[in-house]
C-alpha cells in the first residue's frame, strides 16, 4: 500500500483515494435524495431549495470529518465489514451535530428532513458498497507493497513482531535474507538464500522496497548491491525511516544519535509558532461558548458529590515548553487526600478515583478547564502531554532523549494520546514517548487536524481512560 507524504506525515494512498471515492459518494448522494424527494414538486418549490451543490459540499464534509473522527480512515483499525459499519452508524449520527451548528448559522444551507433523511440512507448504502468492496481489494496481495527484508537479526525480528499482529496491512514481506548477523532470530521458513545476486533477485520477485535491518551494518553489508538497486529506482529504507512510516513512532531502543540530526524533521521558525497560537487561540474562542455550560454542569456535579465542601478546581505543576513549568487545572477527579502518599499515575479501578470522577475522565471532560491553559499560552490543542516535575526527572534517567519532548508546548491531545492506551508505567511512558518523539519531529498544522479529528474517537469510545 503505496504512501504519500504530506508535510511530513504519512498517509496511505489507499485511503486518501477510498476518501475522495466516498466524498464523492456522499455528493451524488445528496443530489440524488433531492431529486428523489422534489421529484413531481411544483417549480416554485424546487427553486427554494437551489443551489444544490454548496450544500451538497457541506454535507459531505460533515460526514468525512465524522467517519474520520470514528478512525474509519485509519490504517490500523482491524474491524471487519460489521464493525465498520457500526462505526459508519456512529459517524453519521455524530454528523448531526456539525449540521445542526451550520444550518442554525446558516439557515439557507438546510434542505428539508425528508431530502436530508433520503441524502443519508444512500450515502450508507454507497459506503456499505465501498467499503465491501475495499476490503476485498485491499486484502489482495497483488495491491500490496512486496518488501525483502535484509537481515534475521534481532532488528529483524521487531518487523516479524509486529506483521503477526497486523499492524502493516499494507505490506506482503516476501521473507529476510540473511546478513551475517550474530544471532539469528527469525523462523527458518521465513528466510530467503539467496541462489543469485541481490539486483537480479529483485527484478525476477519485482521488489518494491528494501528495508536494511542488519543488526551491525559493518558486516557484509551488500553496498554496490544496494547501490545498483536503489538506481534501478528500488526504495531503500534503514529499518527506523521503515518504522516511522508504517508506525508512526520513533522506535527508541534501535535509535542511533546520528538518524535524528540528519533525518528531516524538527523544523521550527516563528511562522510556524504564530501560525499554532493562532489556531490554538481562535479554537479555543470559537469552543468556549459551547463549553462554558457543559463544564457548569460537571462543575456542579463535582461539588454536589464532595458535599459542598471539597474543591472543584484541582490544581497541579506540569513540565512545559522548553522544561519550563507551570500550572495545569482540571476538574477535581479523585478524593481530596489522593496523594497523601506523594505523586504516583492512576491505575485502571483505581479506589482514588470518584464516582463523577470515573464518568468525567472516561469522557475527558475533567480536562475541560486546560481550555484556558491554552489561552494563557502554557498549552496548545495538540502536543505531548504534560508530565509532572517528579516523573520528569525519572524518567530522563531511564528513557533516551525523553527531555526532547519539551521542545513543543505540551497538548491537551496529542499523537500519543490517539495512537496509545493511558500511560501508568514507565513501560507505557516509554512506548507514548516514541510517538511524541515522532510529533515533535513532524509535527505541523495537518497533523494536528489529524489528532483533533481522531480524538474525538478516543472521547466517544472511552479509549484508554482511567
Amino acid at each position: 500500500m503505496a504512501t504519500i507524504r504530506l508535510f511530513r506525515h504519512y498517509i496511505p494512498m489507499a485511503y486518501v483515494l477510498l476518501g475522495m471515492l466516498e466524498a464523492l459518494a456522499f455528493v451524488l448522494a445528496f443530489h440524488a435524495g433531492v431529486e428523489i424527494r422534489f421529484w413531481n414538486a411544483d417549480p416554485a418549490t424546487v427553486e427554494k431549495v437551489l443551489p444544490i451543490f454548496p450544500k451538497a459540499m457541506v454535507f459531505a464534509a460533515a460526514l468525512i470529518l465524522s467517519m474520520g473522527a470514528m478512525g474509519l480512515y485509519q490504517r490500523h483499525t482491524r474491524d471487519g465489514f460489521e464493525g465498520l459499519l457500526l462505526r459508519t452508524l456512529a459517524a453519521f449520527a455524530l454528523s448531526l451535530l456539525p449540521l445542526a451548528l451550520i444550518f442554525y448559522f446558516a439557515p439557507g444551507l438546510y434542505l428539508g428532513r425528508g431530502a436530508l433523511a433520503l441524502a443519508y440512507l444512500l450515502s450508507l448504502l454507497a459506503v456499505a458498497l465501498l467499503r465491501a468492496i475495499f476490503l476485498r481489494v485491499s486484502d489482495q496481495s497483488l495491491l500490496k507493497r512486496r518488501v525483502l527484508v535484509l537481515g534475521t537479526g534481532k532488528k529483524a525480528a521487531m518487523i516479524r513482531g509486529y506483521r503477526r499482529a497486523s499492524d502493516m496491512p499494507g505490506l506482503n514481506i516476501l521473507g529476510y535474507v540473511r546478513m551475517g548477523d550474530k544471532d539469528e532470530n527469525i523462523e527458518r521458513e521465513a528466510i530467503i538464500e539467496l541462489d543469485r545476486p541481490l539486483p537480479e533477485f529483485v527484478r525476477e520477485h519485482d521488489i518494491d522496497e528494501l528495508v536494511v535491518a542488519v543488526d551491525d551494518r559493518r558486516r557484509r553489508l551488500p553496498v554496490q548491491a544496494l547501490l545498483d538497486c536503489k538506481m534501478s529506482g528500488i526504495e531503500v529504507v534503514d529499518l527506523l525511516s521503515f518504522f516511522e512510516r508504517e508506525m508512526g513512532e520513533v522506535k527508541l531502543d534501535i535509535l542511533d544519535p546520528s538518524w535524528l540530526f540528519l533525518s528531516d524533521g524538527f523544523q521550527r521558525g516563528a511562522l510556524r509558532a504564530y501560525g499554532k497560537r493562532l489556531f490554538d487561540v481562535t479554537a479555543t474562542l470559537l469552543m468556549m461558548p459551547f463549553m462554558l455550560p457543559l463544564m457548569g454542569l460537571v462543575a456542579l456535579a463535582v461539588y454536589l458529590e464532595s458535599g459542598c465542601r471539597g474543591p472543584v478546581l484541582y490544581y497541579q505543576t506540569r513540565v512545559g515548553e522548553n522544561g519550563k513549568p507551570f500550572r495545569i487545572v482540571k476538574f477535581r477527579s479523585m478524593s481530596v487526600d489522593a496523594e497523601k502518599n506523594g505523586a504516583q499515575w492512576a491505575s485502571e479501578g483505581d479506589s482514588r478515583i470518584t464516582r463523577v470522577g470515573h464518568v468525567i475522565r472516561k469522557v475527558r471532560l475533567d480536562e475541560l478547564p486546560q481550555l484556558f491553559n491554552i489561552l494563557k499560552g502554557d498549552m496548545s490543542f495538540v502536543g505531548p502531554r504534560p508530565e509532572r516535575p517528579e516523573f520528569v526527572e525519572k524518567l530522563e534517567k531511564k528513557i533516551p532523549y525523553y527531555g526532547e519532548r519539551h521542545r513543543v508546548k505540551p497538548g491537551l491531545t496529542g499523537w500519543a494520546q490517539i495512537s496509545y492506551q493511558y500511560g501508568a508505567s514507565d513501560e507505557d511512558a516509554f512506548r507514548k514517548h516514541q510517538y511524541d518523539l515522532y510529533y515533535v519531529k513532524n509535527y505541523s498544522l495537518l497533523l494536528d487536524l489529524l489528532i483533533l479529528v481522531q480524538t474525538a474517537e478516543v472521547v466517544l469510545m472511552g479509549k484508554g481512560a482511567h
